[in-house]
Formats: C-alpha cells, structure tokens, sequence
C-alpha cells in the first residue's frame, strides 16, 4: 500500500512539473507578446443599433409615395389599324369591291400624361403606323386620341384626348440626375397594366447608334423595363419625370439588366415645340468632330485630353464661328454640365432653342478658355417622297459646287440613293423651280402633289448637275 502511494505521489508530481515546463517553453507569457509586437492594436467595433433592412434605401426616398404620386399618371397605349378583308376570291385576287373593314391591335405601349387637359407623351414607335389610338387611364377609362405630333428621330410623339382635371406627372431636371440616384420605371409590360419597377441610374449621355439622325444622348438605368413600357415614365424619389423609357439592349427581347430613357429635359423641349409650333424648333452650337477617346487622343494635333470633344470643322456663319471657336479645340464643357463625348454635347443642345446663348469652356493648346455662343436654328426640310433631308447651304459651298443658290443633302434613307454619292451635294431645282433655301423648298413641296412626278436637279463639286425624276 505503501509503495502505491509513493508512486502515485511521484506520478502527480511529475505531471505538475510537465505541466509547468510546457507553460513556461511553449505558451509564451501574453504580457511578453503584447510588448513585442509592432502591430497596432486594433479599436474594438462597438454595434450601437441594429439597422433595419427599409434603411438600407436612401432615407429622403419613399417608393410608396414616388409609385402611389405616379401610377394614376401613365397610361395604357393602343395602336390600332384598320384594313379591309376580301369577302370573295375575286376581291383576294384583284382587290375589287369595298371588303369587310376591320381593326386588330398593331401594338400597345405606354404614355404619360402631361398637363390636365390631356396632353399624353409616348414613344413614336408605339404609334407609328396607327389609323387609330386608342388611351386607357388607370381607372379604366378609355379616349380616341389625336396624334399632334411625331419626331421620329427622338422618338417621340405627342397625343390629345378631350378631358379634363386629369392627373399630371411634373417634369424634372434631368441635367441634375447622379449616377446611383435611385428611380422608378412605370409602365405597361406586356400588357400589365400599371406596373412599377425599382432601380438606380447606370449611365448618362448613352449613345445607341451612330446614326445622327437620331437622338445621341440616353439616360442607362437597370429598372426593370420590357415589351410595353415603351413610352412610360422614369420617374425620381419626388416623383418627378426625369425621363421617357424607350428601350432596352437584350438578346432576347426581355430586360437582361439594361434599359434606356430619353431625358425629361429634352422630351420636355420637343412636346413644347410641338404645341406652339407644330414641329421641333432644333438649336445648333455649328461644330462637327469626333470624340476623343483612349484610342485616337494620340493621333490627333496636339492633344493631351482622353475626354471631350474635338473640333474637327466649324461652319461658316454659326453661331460658334462668330464666337471664335476653331478647328482643334476641344470642347469640356457646356455651361455647368460636363462634356466627354458627342452624346454628352448633342444631349444638352438637344434640349435648348434658337437663340438660346450657351457658356462653352474650351481647350486651345493646352490652356482653358470660356466664350459665350449664340445658338442658330438648325433651317432644315425632309422630302419624304425621295427620303432626303436638306439644310441651307453656305457661302462657302456655294462656291465650291460653282452655283448661286441651292440647298444642301444633309442625310439619305432612300436605300436606293447612295449616301457616299449624294450627302453632302447640292439640290438648286425643283419641279422647274429655283431652291434658294429651305424655305423656297417647303413653298415648292406644299403645291406638289404626291401622285404626280418630282423632278429634282442635283449638283455636283465638280460642276456636273444631272436631274432625277422620281415616280
């Protein structure tokens, strides 16, 4: 027994000693530690309140009150067309007789009412075609609308119905929108009505094309837009119309994560137009070029900028030739707003008028200079029947082509005219008569009935004119 316990009191004491040499050669003293590391201690993080989830949004936004101000305010939009159907085989083959009228539905949109009396913005492409449109309310009332008007290069058209004390959205500044700055986009996809989606600005000054017959400049938002928001409102927290949803980049014809709304100032400019004078009174600044971008800032005459715009022409007697700008100077800024490509600068004067005086700050080897330019009327006429569009001439050209008078081809969509061929030529004729400027030319084609031939003289730079008859 006695062995037992002495060998029980050399194993306890044996593990002590183990125990204390294991805390002494392994575990390094924490006192030790502490005063010889050079890391700085770090604060400890002390969570005062749980934030909820609503608050992650930003505290001036309210989505129910922006949605609630605005759903009343867009539309459902029909475009209705009418054709007649052949009651017998003879009328199918040889289309006699009056066959039975009917009406299907081309294609529906949105719309957004504007003032009380029920002016109704859209896209054009939703009623382009119509022989009739057809506007459905919130509370399901239905109007025939009147088509006032359409400038298919923005894309915009402008609608009537007769009533009264309607609910009507305010425009907003859509120069002041941020990147992030959340928005709603309120429509009608398919066919849906009055829906609301969520979502923040992407982009601004998005070009789409390179066509510049139409608008350059979108505003990117990833808010959900589809098939039937076309024409609907993009709205800000206060529900304002900071824009006109018109499109979406998709490979499937479905919102993947980008869609496109032309800017409420600019929508705003053309509907104005449109009530006062029927169609868009366009301003010019009177400068052509390109944008600077990472892979031409090298190549081009002293240029050390990689954004903005440079000139690359000015026309003569413009508004920017009078105020002294030249050719090589980049153009950064457009009063208060900044300036990095041509979306950016077609944007903004896209949504001011003639006459209007515009603050340009520009770069001339190397130094910032500011000058004030007076904007032009940009003087222009589509002949629909040939699918040209002519601008006055200057002086200049004039003397480079040899003639007098004429006025200039400033874009073909006639697939069977050739654009390197004939933009940039001279029109000084028309059925017989002498086109001095656009104004002679309108004159000319309101006595022309459509049924009857056009004959139109073309000039050449090299002095050769030859005259096209068109059918």
């Amino acid at each position: 027994m006695k062995k037992f316990l002495s060998y029980l009191s050399i194993a306890i004491l044996g593990g002590m000693i183990s125990l204390g040499a294991f805390h002494f050669l392994i575990e390094e003293p924490e006192e030790n530690y502490v005063k010889e590391s050079n890391f700085t201690e770090q604060p400890k993080i002390v969570q005062t309140k749980t934030t909820p989830y609503e608050n992650l949004v930003p505290e001036n936004f309210n989505f129910t009150e922006a949605a609630k101000s605005t759903v009343d305010k867009v539309v459902h939009v029909k475009n209705v067309t009418t054709f007649s159907k052949p009651r017998t085989l003879r009328e199918y083959f040889y289309g006699q007789g009056s066959g039975e009228t009917q009406k299907a539905v081309r294609g529906m949109g949105s719309g957004v009412i504007i003032t009380p009396d029920g002016y109704i913005v859209t896209n054009n492409h939703v009623i382009e075609g119509a022989s009739e449109v057809k506007i459905t309310l919130n509370n399901n009332e239905t109007y025939n609308a009147e088509i006032v008007g359409t400038v298919p290069e923005s894309d915009i058209a402008l609608l009537k119905i007769d009533a009264q004390g309607l609910d009507y959205i305010s425009f907003g500044d859509s120069n002041q929108i941020e990147l992030g700055q959340w928005v709603l986009a309120v429509g009608n996809p398919f066919n849906l009505t009055s829906t609301v989606t969520a979502g923040i600005i992407s982009a601004k000054g998005r070009s789409l094309t390179e066509s510049k017959d139409m608008i350059q400049s979108f505003i990117q938002t990833d808010a959900a837009v589809n098939p039937g928001n076309s024409g609907g409102a993009l709205v800000n927290a206060e529900g304002e119309l900071v824009g006109i949803n018109t499109a979406i980049s998709s490979r499937t014809g479905s919102y993947i994560g980008y869609s496109f709304a032309i800017p409420s100032n600019n929508v705003r400019k053309i509907v104005e137009d449109l009530i006062e004078f029927g169609d868009v009174q366009k301003a010019i600044l009177g400068v052509r070029g390109t944008d600077i971008t990472a892979e031409n800032y090298k190549m081009l005459d002293n240029v050390d900028e990689t954004q903005g715009f440079y000139i690359g022409s000015v026309d003569p007697d413009s508004g920017a030739y009078k105020a002294g700008l030249k050719e090589g100077d980049i153009i950064i800024k457009l009063n208060d707003i900044k300036i990095r490509k041509f979306a950016d600068l077609s944007g903004f004067i896209g949504s001011k008028n003639p006459g209007d005086v515009v603050s340009v700050t520009y770069i001339r080897n190397g130094d910032v200079k500011t000058t004030n330019v007076t904007l032009e009327k940009y003087e222009f006429y589509r002949i629909s029947e040939v699918g040209i569009e002519v601008i006055n001439a200057s002086k200049a050209e004039l003397k480079k082509f040899g003639i007098d008078y004429g006025v200039k081809i400033n874009s073909v969509r006639n697939e069977s005219l050739k654009k390197e061929i004939f933009e940039g030529i001279l029109i000084d004729e028309v059925n017989d008569e002498p086109v001095k400027n656009v104004d002679d030319l309108k004159k000319i084609m309101s006595k022309h009935d459509s049924r009857d031939p056009l004959s139109i003289r073309f000039n050449a730079p090299n002095g050769q004119s030859k005259t096209y008859v068109f059918r």
